[in-house]
Parts: structure tokens; sequence; C-alpha cells
């Protein structure tokens, strides 16, 4: 069989969300299926490391997707004539994006439709693509795969798509997110937090994300207490946010950008909390990071969130700073609510895996 796919997210110097899922299903599924013969989609140039194996060809179609107008046109012109002439026997876009006009069959992975009830959050003429073409790329696609049973519903309700066409497949968390010791720890918090201990945020700085009330909440709890630290990983998605740092905290709030994987396994083990309080999400990948690094988390009570973190996390209102900041002070203040979190995480952990995910992800190929 020759599976082509849709790789325009796995981008070297900006590897997040949509790219991060791409990597680990995509390099797992070459790898693992030898026997098949795989055709990865780039809209640029594109870094050798992501050939993952001898049975992968990689092809450049122009023009680069920095636009809604070159979206059409890389989908509806260059990847529909590139389907047909290498023979594509089927088609999976790990971004919810697919051909209109190709006859492939073509399987998608809608991550969730905040577009679709926040499209403020997004630039206007991309927010008005989106709620456009998704649910022509839902009706599209011979299957939908999505990462929660929050989004699975969405989309049922949303898009009127049957709940038989969608399939849940959880994300995982990478082998090499896991507990350090303390020594390790503190390596970390004197590369990025002055050696004081600090809450983490990762993710891309979009206003969903939720970090500006994030920041309010922190301010709070650094005025009780000033020896704690707020780093937030992560680069903007659209535009730079204008995020409310004031000189009196802006040696207590560390923005270090994007950062490659290994000093992210590390500052994710290193972290107090891992702070991550979107007011909406389809699955939050850093949930299961910090669980897996026996980090202890405050996560939003919003959307699937509560699915993904189970009991090994403390929630709050997203909507909230005073609720978002109380969060934050049980848990600075109650170091045996930290330790019973970090064991239900490190056990609700296992649940979560890239291998078992991308197992399924090939079951529903095999289908069609």
């Amino acid at each position: 069989m020759r599976i082509g796919i849709n790789t325009r997210n796995l981008l070297s110097n900006k590897l997040e969300g949509f790219g991060q899922y791409t990597l680990e299903i995509t390099s797992r599924l070459c790898q693992n299926h030898p026997e098949h013969e795989f055709i990865l989609f780039f809209d640029r140039a594109y870094d050798s490391k992501y050939v993952f194996s001898g049975n992968v060809t990689p092809i450049v179609l122009f023009p680069p997707t920095r636009h809604p107008f070159l979206y059409v046109i890389w989908f509806e012109f260059s990847l529909r004539r590139a389907l047909k002439k290498h023979k594509i026997d089927l088609f999976w876009s790990p971004d919810g994006f697919c051909s209109l006009g190709s006859d492939v069959p073509q399987i998608v992975t809608i991550h969730d439709l905040n577009f679709e009830h926040n499209p403020k959050d997004l630039p206007w003429i991309v927010s008005n693509y989106f709620r456009f073409f998704f649910p022509k790329f839902a009706r599209k696609a011979k299957q939908i795969i999505t990462v929660s049973e929050y989004s699975k519903n969405d989309i049922h309700e949303t898009y009127g798509i049957p709940k038989e066409k969608i399939k849940v497949i959880y994300n995982g968390s990478n082998d090499e997110y896991k507990p350090i010791e303390a020594r390790e720890q503190q390596v970390i918090r004197n590369k990025y937090s002055d050696g004081y201990p600090f809450f983490l945020f990762v993710g891309s700085l979009h206003p969903r994300k939720n970090v500006k009330r994030l920041i309010e909440a922190f301010k709070i709890v650094s005025k009780k207490n000033s020896e704690i630290r707020l780093v937030i990983v992560g680069s903007a998605m659209w535009k730079n946010e204008k995020l409310p740092v004031s000189k009196e905290f802006e040696n207590r709030i560390i923005f270090t950008g994007h950062l490659e994987k290994t000093e992210l396994t590390q500052i994710m083990a290193s972290a107090l909390a891992l702070t991550y309080i979107p007011y909406f999400e389809g699955f939050g990948i850093p949930l299961v990071e910090a669980m897996s690094c026996g980090t202890t988390i405050l996560a939003a009570n919003a959307t699937c969130l509560p699915e993904v973190a189970g009991d090994a996390a403390i929630y709050c209102d997203p909507f909230n700073v005073d609720d978002i900041a109380n969060g934050m002070l049980r848990l600075l203040e109650n170091e045996n609510l930290r330790n019973e979190l970090k064991e239900k995480g490190l056990l609700r952990g296992h649940i979560f895996s890239w291998d078992k995910a991308a197992e399924v992800v090939w079951e529903e190929i095999e289908k069609k």
C-alpha cells in the first residue's frame, strides 16, 4: 500500500502541537510497517531527520502554507495532483485538512473545534477559512480521528457527523519524559529561574491557552511568596500577545521561547507544578508529559482536561484569576498534596502511549 501523509507541520524550529503529534505518529507508522511505502508531503524544505526509514519518500509541494489563500492552492491544486501522480492509495492528514477535490480515500485527525466556539482567538481570515472549510473536511473524510471523547462529541454535535465515523485515539508521552533526581532539578532551576522553584507553562502563546490570566494569577501568588517563579515555554502561534508583565515582575516571569525536547523534558521534570489552564483544549499533551515526569498539575476545569488528567491534578476556573491563584497557592504550600498528585500522575501517565496511539491509527488506515 502507498500511503500519503500531510507532514507540513514538521518544522524543525517550531515543533509544537500538530507538529509533535505528526512526528510521534508518522515516525512509528513508517518504521513499524516497512512493507508499505510512505510518501510524506511537505510545503517547504524539510530536515533529513524526518525521513524516518528507507520506505519513506519526501516530496515538497509549492507553495508554503503561510496564509489561507495558500492553503487552498496547496490542498486543492498541488496536493490533489500529487496524490494522483504518485498513485496514493490512502491519505492521512494529522491536522484536519484534506483535499476536497481528490478521489483518494482520506483520513483526517481533527484535534478540536476551538475556532468554532472562540473565533476571535484567531486572525479574522484564518478563523473564517477554518469555519468554512472544516465542516467540508469532516464530511469529505472517510474517517475522522480525534484525541478525546470531548472532541468526539463536539464534532458530532457541531457538524452533525455520525459518531461511528469518529474514532478517539488518545495522544501519548515520549519516553524521555520521566522523573529526574533532585540534583538535576537544581541545575535546571539554576539555569532558568535563578535557582528558585517555579511554576511552568508549556504551549503556544495562543489566546485559548489563557496565559494572560495565568500571569495575573501568578502576580497574586508572587506578592505572597517572592521566592517562586513562573517559566513560560513556547512561542506565539499567530502574533505576539500583549502579555501583562510589569517591571515589578519581569525578573520573576521567564519566557524561554521554543525549547528542544532534551531541554523541555528536563524543565518539565524540574517544575514545582505544571500550570495548564486553557479555556479550550482538544487533549493537552503537556498534561501527560507532566504526569510522566512526576510533576504535579493545576489544570483548567474545562473541555477535555479533566478527562485527560483525572485525579492526578487539581482544577480551577480558567476565567477566574483568583481561583487560578488559589490553586497555585495550594500546590505551593502543601507538599503532601504535591506528593499525592505526583504518585497519581505517575500511575495515570501509563494510560497514554504514542506506541499504542500509532497502532490504533494504523488499524484505521488498514480498514480503508
